[in-house]
């Protein structure tokens, strides 16, 4: 027990009382308590983790340490103390302090009694230390509201938020601490419930007190001071009963339970002193008589043992019982002469009122740990699997709202596409749009070219064709012309022109060639029919070439005649509705949002790493955050339904009004036929495609072909010199030993040349050395001697007198294998190059391609598409 020196503070005009209580300290032991917290994190952790946390580890020693010393200030003590205690409340989770050989088991918490110091106890355990923290940050609270001056009005005011404080801090206790340190076999009276929650009641009677004080120092009215008072008694009440019960009744001193009784029967006398003088006023002089002579029975019975009580409560008992007395004898004499009432016996009169002005602070967030810094990589498994089990429960939370809400949303969507809204509306406005699926393919189609842009693809055909088909002319006549000039040396030389026929060795290349030829007949039919469907649905597909689309669709039109001009209010009232609705929406969507954000922000780690009690406790604690937003989502979705049958009746009246089911009707007929020119744009795109690609394969398969009729006529060409020459020499019968002797002119002209003189003969400076090709499409039969190579001097016959061609074709890849793999020249090369090194023949450099002799390709991608000889190409 303590009690701090008086102060003067005027309590009432009847007494003054200022003698109030505060609690000295519990005091402890010096522990070692940094190495074996230390030890324990290196074996079960690691080192490395010991040392990370050396920190958090010495102001653990360092607040322990100051805890054991002297304090100079109260306010600083009351700071160490709380921040003492949410760090014993981190460590409670993360280190199991305990005798247990597993556990930290050198670490022994020793506390004295704080009313009795004879008294101790020792306890592995950290429940104690905590228990016993809580009680000296009481205490430190009711030195720190003793420590006031109350002759002032703040004075009083800051000792009674003191003892509140102190309150607050014994009913935590009592709570939260008290039960779990006297489990052990060394325990101490002052942390008991009983005792905890004497002291709380003292602090609140104290609290109480000097709100009393306050209010008699502002005037208030006597109804007033009557029920405040009468709460400090009831409050000092509670304690005497918890001090006249075991153990308490045997652990405090007698002066102890003098001081409280005293105080509890002075604000009961005072209360009745108060009441009175309210009922004087009202002229109820009977009651007033009454609770006077309560008072002063209580006063007397309070005064028989007054031994160790203080003199200054004495002195104010004193005055009040005077008060009272000299009150009862105006009332009586007042009663006797004019009121003549008869008076109530006190055990007849119901309870003074009261009325409660202090409650003990919250400490919950005052000694809140989660925001402790301190150890918060030590998470041990069982917080871990709470945290998981917590997690889960919040995902169901979102899972299940967010389903609700999009539930909601797609319920408004179906609801307002059956009613055709907000379709309708905005067709009424002028600002109607096609369904989006609807106008992406228009735009499509659109972005294409459109309808009007066929023709220009038409064109591309045509021309693709012709130079398909100029080609194929072109290649034929190469091998009619070699066939010409074979068949002219075969008649002028007769059995001694041995070599093949041009038609036996061409045959497989005329097959290909008419296999073209009934390709392009077959896709000139196709273009043909691809033109007159192009022709046939160019005024269904026109509607595609308007822009914007929305203009061919039929308009929702008021009603010529209207019998009550309404059709204002009705469109103006479901406009309203449907921007509720909208609102709704996007309600929907904010409170999607924010439970997202709560999840994110929802760390309980903290809480449960310090949380003592059970864990299902604190998931429902921390469960409820979620409440208040899924009460909105079920008002939100409640509201939205009604909403909606609103939107439905609102609309049966907008439809009736404006003929809506013929709008719908005509608007439907409109889809379809936008429908159905997208589908026949389409197809006749699709063909045309196909075309293109036809063309494009077959021209590239064409000039494959007519590169080995060149190779072809080439090669011909060469073994025809080769054979004019034999036959030239056997014919004059000359000698060709002598390589340095001249030629001898042939008198068989070239043919396609004019005759010549066989005298007039070309003289080569230098000789050539000529050796046989072997030709890709010619074999010579085995009767046939082949010619090694040999020099000459070439006849007059073999000069250079033949045209190049006219064409130059790259060589492409056939769009289908060939039977056996075609050499092909290496880039930059002019086609019809010598067949052998050294040769200077007729079709060496032939002349680059002549402008206009052949269109160049629209495209030159190959195609992926079947070979051109196969059968048609494309849609009918």
């Amino acid at each position: 027990m303590a009690g701090a020196p008086p102060s003067t503070s005027g309590a009432s005009t009847a007494t003054t009382t200022n003698i109030m209580l505060a609690i000295f300290e519990k005091k402890t032991t010096s522990i070692e308590i940094y190495r074996p917290l230390r030890q324990y994190i290196a074996i079960h952790y690691s080192e490395r983790e010991a040392q990370n946390l050396e920190d958090d580890l010495q102001s653990v020693k360092q607040m322990r340490s100051d805890l054991e010393k002297p304090f100079d200030s109260l306010t600083s003590r009351r700071d160490l103390l709380q921040n003492y205690f949410k760090t014993l409340t981190v460590m409670e989770t993360r280190f199991p302090i305990s005798p247990d050989k597993d556990h930290i088991n050198q670490i022994t918490f020793t506390w004295y009694d704080a009313f009795k110091q004879k008294q101790k106890a020792a306890q592995q355990n950290i429940h104690l230390e905590k228990a016993a923290v809580l009680f000296n940050l009481g205490a430190v609270h009711s030195q720190i509201g003793l420590s006031f001056d109350r002759s002032s009005v703040d004075g009083r005011k800051s000792a009674s938020h003191s003892f509140i404080a102190a309150a607050g801090a014994f009913a935590y206790l009592r709570d939260n601490a008290s039960t779990k340190a006297s489990i052990g076999n060394s325990t101490t009276v002052d942390l008991t419930v009983e005792c905890a929650g004497m002291l709380e009641r003292l602090m609140l009677a104290q609290a109480q007190e000097c709100v009393f004080e306050n209010t008699i120092a502002k005037g208030s009215t006597p109804g007033v001071c009557a029920k405040i008072s009468r709460q400090v008694g009831l409050f000092y009440e509670e304690a005497l009963a918890a001090l006249n019960k075991f153990p308490l009744n045997q652990h405090f001193d007698k002066t102890w339970l003098l001081h409280v009784q005293l105080k509890a029967a002075l604000f009961f006398g005072e209360a009745c002193y108060r009441c009175g003088l309210e009922l004087h006023e009202k002229e109820e002089i009977a009651e007033e008589i009454a609770w006077l002579r309560s008072g002063i029975s209580a006063l007397s019975e309070a005064k028989k043992s007054t031994k160790g009580a203080a003199q200054q409560l004495l002195d104010a008992i004193g005055k009040l019982e005077a008060n009272l007395n000299r009150n009862l004898d105006r009332a009586v004499k007042e009663n006797d002469r004019v009121y003549l009432m008869r008076v109530p016996s006190p055990s007849s009169l119901p309870p003074l009122p009261s009325f409660s002005m202090v409650k003990p602070m919250p400490m919950n967030d005052v000694l809140d740990a989660s925001k402790m810094k301190m150890f918060t990589t030590l998470v041990p498994d069982s917080s871990a699997k709470a945290l998981s089990r917590y997690t889960e429960m919040v995902d169901d939370i979102i899972r299940t709202q967010a389903e609700k809400l999009q539930q909601g949303s797609e319920l408004a969507r179906v609801r307002l596409k059956e009613m055709d809204l907000p379709d309708s509306i905005l067709a009424l406005e002028g600002n109607f749009t096609l369904p989006t699926a609807l106008k992406e393919d228009v735009e499509a189609v659109q972005i294409s070219g459109g309808p009007a842009g066929l023709e220009a693809e038409l064109q591309q055909l045509r021309d693709l064709r012709r130079v398909n088909q100029e080609l194929l002319v072109q290649t034929e006549e190469l091998l009619q012309k070699e066939a010409r000039e074979d068949s002219q040396f075969r008649s002028q030389f007769g059995t001694r022109w041995t070599r093949p026929q041009s038609t036996t060795l061409t045959k497989n290349l005329q097959d290909r060639l008419n296999r073209f030829a009934a390709n392009l007949k077959q896709a000139a039919d196709s273009d043909a029919r691809i033109e007159r469907s192009v022709r046939d649905h160019s005024a269904l597909m026109s509607i595609l070439d308007r822009r914007p689309i929305e203009s061919a669709l039929p308009t929702l039109a008021r009603p010529i005649m209207s019998l009550d001009a309404n059709e204002d209010a009705i469109v103006g009232a479901l406009k309203q509705s449907l921007r509720q609705l909208e609102t709704l929406g996007a309600q929907r969507a904010g409170l999607e949002d924010m439970l997202k954000d709560m999840k994110r922000k929802d760390d309980i780690l903290p809480k449960l790493m310090t949380s003592t009690g059970s864990y299902e406790d604190l998931f429902r604690q921390e469960i409820a955050k979620y409440d208040h937003i899924c009460e909105e989502i079920s008002q939100n979705l409640e509201a939205q339904e009604q909403l909606l049958l609103l939107i439905q009746a609102q609309n049966d009246d907008f439809a009736a009004i404006f003929n809506l089911e013929d709008y719908k009707a005509s608007r439907e007929k409109s889809y379809k036929q936008i429908e159905a020119s997208i589908a026949k744009y389409r197809e006749i795109k699709d063909n045309i495609n196909e075309g293109l690609k036809f063309y494009v394969t077959l021209q590239d398969a064409i000039t494959n072909i007519k590169q080995q009729c060149s190779d072809f006529v080439m090669t011909r060409n060469i073994q025809c010199r080769e054979m004019i020459e034999d036959v030239q020499r056997n014919m004059a019968g000359l000698s060709f030993q002598d390589k340095n002797a001249g030629a001898y002119g042939s008198p068989y002209p070239m043919v396609g040349q004019p005759p010549q003189n066989h005298r007039t003969i070309h003289q080569p400076s230098e000789p050539v050395n000529v050796s046989r090709p072997q030709s890709p499409y010619y074999h010579q039969p085995p009767e046939q001697p082949t010619a090694s190579g040999y020099a000459h001097q070439p006849s007059a016959y073999m000069a250079p007198q033949q045209p190049p061609p006219s064409y130059h074709v790259p060589a492409a890849s056939p769009p289908y294998p060939p039977q056996q793999p075609q050499q092909q020249p290496p880039q930059g090369h002019e086609y019809g190059q010598p067949a052998y090194p050294g040769w200077r023949g007729p079709y060496y450099n032939a002349h680059a391609q002549q402008p206009g002799s052949q269109p160049r390709p629209p495209y030159t991608i190959p195609s992926p598409y079947p070979p051109p000889h196969q059968s048609g190409y494309y849609k009918q």
